[in-house]
């Protein structure tokens, strides 16, 4: 397709008129398509069913080492959940301490405790004057709502094709104390699906950080939801760089079975070193006696180990690659070669990070939303809802059926090339 940087006035003015025919004609179809957020459909959930069915009334439900699930106590977790979700993390299960259905309560309760409490002895943040987190940007905006809910400062650092860039990271987490963290999700990340180069993770191990309190919050929310078995990114393993760095307790490592079994009745970790583990061990004495260990067995006895997690989540592949592959396609055979937009073709994860010209995106999403296709806000990716170049939106392929994402992703092109024409013609 022509690009429409080079096109006269007359022909833009011609395309303009010719794409409002083809959005008044979606606005008459009276859509309501959702790709809002990165859900698992109704296939997906469907894999897990049998899960519902290990356990019977009659059955012994005891862990390996005799305990009776149904009862109290295993603050950290029956010992056969850490071994998996340690596999799953790549860590030793002397390293997982087992949670609840959710990794992003994990996330709130350790900014929330390191608030009320401090890290390691050191001052607890509500009592400084500033405090202060690096944020990869296009990023996930959960993680931003958690900081901004307690009043962190954030700080944008470019995503490069490696991961953040770490130049910014080194130059703010080793020369300002208050710098306390930084948000990553290194494998597949949201939204664009980039995994962190070897470099990058070393990079990350070899901080020096002028707040000995500072940490990584490494969310490994992706790390087996590979789209393609032969064409799958790997990432190194945090834990093991930071010991090896003499760093062991720089880093906060975060997993779920969120999108692996069901996403509101999962199993959640996290991963650290024995100081911060001993330290996170302390308030959840007081805060529960223990996490639903009927679940985490639940969950042992349906995958029983690394390699059924791997196999169930080739069934998961199944489903979203043609979800992915038909975005893609459309995207290529509509919007290449235009000069109005870039996105990215991840081997992993849950969404497709698209850029447009500068200007331009809260347009398109509003243009999609008044013909009935819902996307996740323009400016969501990024901290306080602010894209300083407003271009990027999250594309997220998994929730509708293949004709309803067809419909959407259609919609979604007409949208893209009429707000890039509008701008075009305003310019």
């Amino acid at each position: 397709m022509k690009s429409f940087k080079e096109m006269s006035r007359e022909e833009l003015l011609a395309l303009q008129k010719k794409l409002m025919q083809e959005y008044n004609e979606f606005e008459a179809l009276g859509l309501t398509l959702n790709m809002s957020r990165g859900k698992p459909s109704k296939k997906q959930l469907d894999l897990s069913m049998g899960m519902l069915d290990v356990f019977e009334s009659r059955n012994r439900l005891d862990s390996e080492a005799g305990i009776d699930c149904r009862n109290y106590g295993e603050l950290r977790g029956i010992y056969e959940a850490r071994r998996l979700l340690a596999d799953i993390s790549e860590v030793s299960p002397d390293n997982i301490i087992i949670y609840g259905n959710s990794s992003l309560n994990v996330m709130y309760d350790t900014v929330a405790r390191s608030f009320t409490h401090g890290v390691l002895g050191n001052t607890p943040w509500c009592k400084l004057d500033k405090v202060k987190f690096l944020c990869p940007v296009p990023g996930y905006d959960r993680h931003f709502a958690i900081t901004e809910f307690f009043g962190i400062e954030m700080i944008n650092i470019p995503m490069t094709p490696e991961g953040p860039d770490m130049d910014l990271v080194e130059k703010y987490v080793n020369s300002d104390p208050a710098v306390k963290g930084i948000w990553c999700v290194p494998k597949y990340s949201n939204p664009q699906g980039i995994t962190y180069s070897d470099e990058t993770v070393r990079r990350f191990a070899r901080l020096k950080p002028a707040a000995p309190d500072f940490r990584i919050y490494w969310d490994n929310a992706y790390s087996v939801h590979h789209l393609y078995p032969d064409n799958q990114d790997f990432c190194l393993e945090i834990l093991t760089e930071c010991e090896k760095a003499g760093n062991p307790d720089i880093v906060y490592k975060f997993t779920s079975t969120s999108k692996i079994s069901f996403p509101g009745s999962g199993v959640a970790a996290i991963a650290t070193s024995q100081n911060n583990i001993k330290e996170i061990l302390k308030q959840l004495s007081i805060q529960t006696i223990g996490h639903d260990k009927v679940n985490q067995l639940r969950h042992v006895r349906f995958f029983k180990d690394l390699d059924g997690v791997h196999k169930h989540m080739m069934k998961h592949a199944e489903i979203l690659r043609p979800k992915f592959e038909l975005v893609l396609n459309y995207l290529d055979k509509e919007l290449s070669g235009t000069e109005i937009a870039t996105w990215t073709k991840p081997h992993g994860g849950y969404f497709i990070s698209f850029d447009s010209l500068p200007g331009c995106a809260k347009e398109i999403v509003k243009l999609a939303k008044e013909v009935g296709v819902v996307m996740t806000g323009a400016g969501a990716t990024f901290p306080y809802g602010k894209d300083p170049q407003d271009s990027n939106i999250r594309i997220a392929p998994s929730f509708p059926e293949l004709d309803e994402l067809e419909q959407a992703v259609k919609v979604f092109c007409v949208c893209v090339k009429l707000a890039s024409v509008n701008k075009l013609l305003e310019n």
